[in-house]
């Protein structure tokens, strides 16, 4: 119940981010994301007060009445042009019955053997408007999409060790000997820099150096976060696992801030929605292995090392399969941009393809059978002329 709960009210907000902001997305996308370290930091604390003083019974409901308020933040939340929409959908809705009305006056008008072609037409339309009903929610051409694709199979890849270490820290650091709240500490560490890093990384991504190339510093953070988990079994002490800390909450704070910014960046406003769905239900599973890998590993080897070993190693991987396969789409995206636009400066191109299609014209016409009857009118006159 909390994660279909969870699942209704993360989606929509990062979705209507990209409905409000355009020019600085990339800090809106950061500043919103801000509010979870801001709870991750205080809800430790918080917990425990509540238990105390309230049991687990209450601590739930007074937790259940906070996470309540975001239905009025989603209450003020208002359609952008939507009477604009309106009027172009009743248009386009009038033009289609119209369309329909004459389309149903000529199969009456027309003979027997015409009948079945049309009806299979009329059956490959139905076909063709279930098809776009469905694509309105799941554009499923996405998978199609050169850019849409690599996002998604490094994203899944990282999946498998970005939530891993979170969940193992505090009781790494109990491991190697360390007091219960001077662990749990670790995890506010994280989240008072996370909390700094999500809006800076927005500010940043959102320059003119960063954002025409935004998808090459998200592999960077990808490739940063794994680092860092690559070197944290080298850190023996308390203070080794504080500095551990603050470089794991920046670079989850950069992956964080920039997770759905990169995504709307390949795939556009239009086409968003769908995306997140996607990407989300192929995400799922591996955010599901992740944690539970880590914990065979600690469990086989008996020590934490292991698992931090195993997260920074595919995220790395991820991050170097991104950085390569977006420098390969860059290029491609160059080239083809290059090649539409010599085809449009070309004359000699653009002539021959005027050509070819006045020509397709003139032997529809002459040769459509729809136009048979005038014909036959026609040839009807001009006997009649000559006899007169």
């Amino acid at each position: 119940v909390p994660g279909f709960g969870l699942a209704l009210n993360l989606q929509p907000s990062v979705i209507i981010i990209g409905k409000y902001f355009l020019k600085r997305r990339p800090i809106a996308n950061g500043l919103a994301m801000a509010g979870s370290p801001v709870m991750l930091c205080t809800l430790a604390p918080l917990n425990q007060f509540l238990f105390d003083n309230f049991g687990w019974r209450g601590s739930f409901l007074i937790l259940g009445a906070i996470l309540l308020n975001c239905c009025v933040a989603g209450a003020l939340f208002r359609p952008i042009g939507a009477a604009t929409t309106s009027v172009k959908t009743q248009a386009i809705e009038e033009r289609k019955d119209a369309l329909k009305e004459e389309v149903t006056k000529d199969a009456m008008e027309m003979s027997s053997p015409m009948n079945a072609p049309m009806e299979t037409k009329t059956e490959e339309e139905g076909g063709k408007d279930c098809c776009e009903k469905i694509n309105q929610y799941l554009d499923f051409s996405l998978f199609k999409h050169r850019g849409f694709l690599i996002y998604l199979i490094g994203n899944v890849l990282m999946f498998l060790g970005f939530f891993a270490p979170i969940v193992f820290l505090a009781p790494y650091a109990k491991h190697i000997g360390i007091d219960e709240y001077s662990a749990a500490f670790l995890l506010s560490i994280l989240a008072i820099v996370d909390m700094i890093a999500r809006p800076t990384t927005g500010i940043v991504a959102n320059s003119k150096w960063v954002r025409p190339r935004i998808q090459y510093f998200f592999s960077f953070s990808i490739a940063f976060n794994g680092a860092c988990h690559l070197l944290c079994p080298l850190a023996s002490g308390y203070t080794g696992l504080v500095i551990y800390s603050v470089f794991f909450g920046l670079a989850f704070g950069m992956v964080c801030a920039m997770l759905f910014e990169t995504l709307m960046d390949l795939v556009g406003a239009a086409r968003f929605t769908s995306a997140v769905g996607l990407v989300t239900i192929a995400e799922c599973c591996t955010i599901l292995l992740g944690p539970p890998i880590g914990g065979t590993l600690i469990d086989t080897f008996g020590d934490y090392k292991y698992m931090f070993i195993k997260c920074g190693a595919v995220m790395v991987l991820a991050g170097t399969f991104l950085f390569i396969m977006n420098y390969y789409n860059y290029h491609m995206l160059a080239k083809e941009e290059k090649e539409r636009k010599a085809k449009e400066e070309d004359p000699k191109s653009v002539r021959t393809e005027n050509e070819g299609r006045n020509n397709w014209n003139k032997e529809t016409i002459r040769d459509g059978p729809e136009l048979q009857p005038l014909r036959e009118e026609r040839e009807g006159l001009k006997k009649e002329v000559n006899g007169t």
